[in-house]
């Protein structure tokens, strides 16, 4: 007999229930997650396990400097493996050698430390200013409010943004918080036992918002006066994001006396190892010996393969000019989505950041995010997911663009076709 209706397919797998369900058991559960499964990617696109593709422009929050799945940094790794993975720090090898020479050739006289990430070299500055002060008794630093300076304790302590802190009081003691951008304020707020001073050059978390070249001018001024350190936090905003090599290079091209700026350390991450895990901070003259032997450590920071990683990252952004594209597909990128914001106001109403560290501000009564639930960046950043867009969001109303330095200007046109999309739905 002819069967008229025809046999239903066979049921697909759900990997996607059956990874987050692998999560939900065995997985702490820290993190608010998207209900995306992620399988792989190439450059600065990815695929979930479910075949769809997605344009990112998160880059994994600031860190696949050269999107996903470079092939000279898998080349890297089988090449560094095949001689040697790790010792100890009671050895010397190479890389470190090297990877420490290329960052003070780009920061200036110093010295490095490595660790394994952001939270870890943001540390190493903390003790830096401990063993500063000891002497005198100084151990605070005074950071900025909405500044994010990692998840630890002293790094909760640090950060200038109180969710991060609830639940875990008694706080570190040692850390003040004042408005970012006020040079009165910071000079109201040191106290005698004010070692040094904290801050982003971009405040990342807190909204992708730059400092001023007078503030960081200001600030240099006011810790010579007083005898304190000058700490930048780069880690998000550092590794020619802004086209520069940190932020504040690029915040104080063409401004007077902008070209004898230097802090006193810098901590970077983040785009450094592009995805291998390595941190690092950076300490000028003549501070640079403070933590002597025994004062710091880490068993994994700064090994053979993190190290042979960062400095192909160094030379491929080098080679390909990857510092340039971050400037002019930024400024591109940029320019669309402020045409986009003086269309429609009423969804966007600012767009800041400079080079490849691009943020949106949304307006703070979209009709259809009405109503209690998750905020209004979750919700947007929801509607660019579905639309095949990955972006970052923060705070309750900033969307983060941090892609791949190479980012293409043809994805660019892609990701702001995309944006204009949702944006332009959620405006009528």
């Amino acid at each position: 007999m002819k069967e008229i209706v025809p046999q239903p397919p066979a049921m697909v797998h759900n990997e996607t229930a059956e990874i987050q369900a692998l999560f939900q058991q065995y997985v702490v559960p820290t993190y608010g997650r998207f209900d995306l499964v992620l399988s792989h990617g190439s450059g600065s696109q990815l695929w979930d396990v479910a075949g769809k593709r997605y344009l990112d422009l998160g880059g994994g929050i600031a860190v696949c400097a050269l999107g996903h799945a470079p092939a000279a940094i898998t080349e890297t790794l089988i090449e560094q493996s095949r001689k040697l993975i790790h010792t100890s720090n009671f050895y010397y090898h190479a890389p470190q050698g090297r990877l420490a020479q290329a960052l003070v050739n780009l920061i200036g006289p110093g010295k490095c430390f490595f660790a394994n990430s952001g939270a870890e070299a943001n540390e190493g500055m903390f003790k830096l200013a401990r063993k500063f002060g000891h002497d005198e008794g100084r151990f605070e630093i005074i950071t900025a409010i909405n500044s994010f300076h990692g998840r630890t304790l002293a790094g909760i302590a640090a950060t200038g943004q109180d969710k991060v802190k609830k639940g875990f009081e008694p706080m570190v003691p040692g850390f003040r918080h004042v408005p970012f951008n006020d040079l009165a304020a910071m000079r109201e707020a040191i106290s005698p036992a004010t070692a040094a001073i904290l801050i982003e050059g971009i405040q990342g978390e807190g909204g992708v918002t730059p400092a001023t070249p007078e503030y960081l001018l200001g600030l240099r001024q006011l810790c010579d006066e007083k005898k304190l350190l000058l700490f930048m936090d780069g880690v998000q905003c550092g590794h020619f994001r802004t086209g520069r090599f940190q932020s504040y290079q690029r915040i104080l091209e063409n401004v007077s006396g902008g070209e004898k700026f230097i802090p006193d350390a810098i901590s970077m991450a983040k785009s450094l190892g592009g995805g291998y895990p390595i941190g690092a901070f950076w300490v000028r003259q003549p501070y640079a010996d403070l933590l002597g032997a025994g004062s710091h450590g880490s068993t994994y920071g700064g090994s053979p393969l993190a190290c042979a990683v960062a400095l192909k990252i160094l030379s491929i952004i080098e080679q390909e000019k990857l510092a340039d594209n971050a400037r002019e597909v930024g400024a591109y990128m940029k320019s669309g989505l402020e045409q986009l914001a003086a269309k429609y106001p009423g969804v966007i109403v600012n767009v800041r950041g400079l080079g490849l560290m691009i943020g949106i501000e949304l307006a703070p009564n979209i009709p259809a995010f009405s109503g209690e639930g998750k905020s209004a960046a979750v919700r947007f950043t929801n509607l660019l997911h579905a639309a095949g867009l990955l972006a970052v969001p923060t705070a309750t109303h900033i969307i983060r663009f941090l892609p791949a330095l190479n980012l293409r200007r043809s994805e660019a046109d892609e990701g702001l076709k995309i944006v204009s999309s949702v944006v332009e739905k959620l405006s009528s």
